[in-house]
């Protein structure tokens, strides 16, 4: 029986750090934002047609993402 006296460092992933809430809910809000932006701009059709699926998407993701862990 031996005994392992060096500490253990916890070792995060990748995953592991990109995947938090706060990360996670700054994407999700800026794709919110980047969909409002297309629906209120006037230069673009396509633009302003996937406006309200961009929006949408946004939403549905920080909704998602609020469930994450910290």
């Amino acid at each position: 029986m031996s005994l392992d006296l060096t500490p253990t460092i916890a070792r995060h992933g990748l995953a592991d750090r990109v995947l938090r809430r706060g990360p996670l809910e700054a994407i999700a809000t800026t794709i919110i934002a980047a969909g409002v932006v297309m629906l209120m701009q006037p230069l673009s059709l396509t633009l302003y047609s996937w406006s309200f699926a961009t929006t949408l998407f946004g939403t549905v993701m920080f909704t998602i993402v609020s469930k994450v862990r910290e």
